[in-house]
C-alpha cells in the first residue's frame, strides 16, 4: 500500500471497497461493528480525519464525549475545512446525553463551515451508515445520477435541519425560507424586508440579527 501523508489532510490511497481508519479507532465498538462487512486498514498519522472512504472523501467523527467535553472538536473540524480539499462528512453522536449540545455543533458545521452533518444515535448505527457510504463509493457515484442525487439530498436535509435551529424559524418556516433563499449565503445576505415577505416582521428581525451579530463572541475551546 502507498504511504499516506502524515498530516491527514492530503489525498490518501484507499483500495476499492476498503476504509482507511485512524489508528485510534482500533478495538473500538465502531471498528468492531464494521469488521467482516468491509476491509479496514488502520494507519497512524491521520491527524484530522477518522475514516477515509476514498482518495476524495472522508469522515470526521464527533463522539458523545467530544460534545460533552466542550468546543475542542471545533478546532479539528475548522482545521480540516481550511487545509483540506477532500469532501468531508461529519458524523455526530446525538444521544440523550449529548442532545442539548447538538444544535451548536449543527450550526457550526453546516452554517459556519458549510459541511455535511449526519447525526447517529450510536456507534452501531454509525457503522451501518459508513458501510453504506463505502458501498456508494464502490458503485462510482460520480457516474451515477441517482447516487449523486441521494448525496445531494443528505446535504439538503442537513441544511433544513440547521436552518430550523435559527431563532424565529422552526420546522414550518425553514422550508419556506429555503425555497426563496436556497443557500446559506443567500439567506445570510437577505435584508429584513426580504425576510419579512416570507416569515413576517418578528421572525425576520430574529433571523437577520442571528446572521449579522458578531460570530467571534463564542469561544472555540
Amino acid at each position: 500500500m502507498e504511504r499516506n501523508p502524515p498530516d491527514g489532510t492530503g489525498p490518501v490511497h484507499v483500495p476499492l471497497g476498503h476504509i482507511v481508519a485512524n489508528e485510534k479507532w482500533r478495538g473500538s465498538q465502531l471498528a468492531q461493528e464494521m469488521q467482516g462487512k468491509v476491509r479496514l486498514i488502520f494507519e497512524e498519522g491521520l491527524a484530522s480525519a477518522d475514516f477515509y472512504l476514498s482518495s476524495k472523501s472522508c469522515i470526521l467523527y464527533v463522539t458523545e464525549a467530544d460534545l460533552v467535553a466542550g468546543h475542542g472538536y471545533r478546532k479539528r473540524l475548522a482545521r480540516f475545512r481550511n487545509s483540506s480539499h477532500l469532501q468531508g462528512i461529519i458524523i455526530v453522536e446525538k444521544t440523550q446525553m449529548s442532545e442539548q449540545y447538538f444544535p451548536a455543533v449543527q450550526k457550526f458545521t453546516v452554517l459556519d463551515l458549510g459541511m455535511v452533518l449526519l447525526p447517529v444515535a450510536s456507534q452501531s448505527e454509525a457503522s451501518c451508515l459508513i458501510i453504506h457510504l463505502v458501498q456508494e463509493q464502490t458503485r462510482e457515484p460520480s457516474k451515477n445520477p441517482f447516487l449523486r442525487k441521494k448525496r445531494s439530498m443528505l446535504s439538503e436535509l442537513s441544511l433544513v435541519q440547521t436552518v430550523q435551529q435559527i431563532p424565529g424559524v422552526g420546522k414550518v418556516k425553514a422550508p419556506l425560507l429555503l425555497q426563496k433563499f436556497p443557500s446559506i449565503q443567500q439567506l445570510s445576505n437577505a435584508s429584513v424586508q426580504e425576510l419579512e415577505e416570507v416569515v413576517g416582521p418578528a421572525a425576520a428581525q430574529q433571523i437577520h440579527t442571528f446572521f449579522t451579530q458578531p460570530k467571534r463572541q463564542q469561544p472555540c475551546s
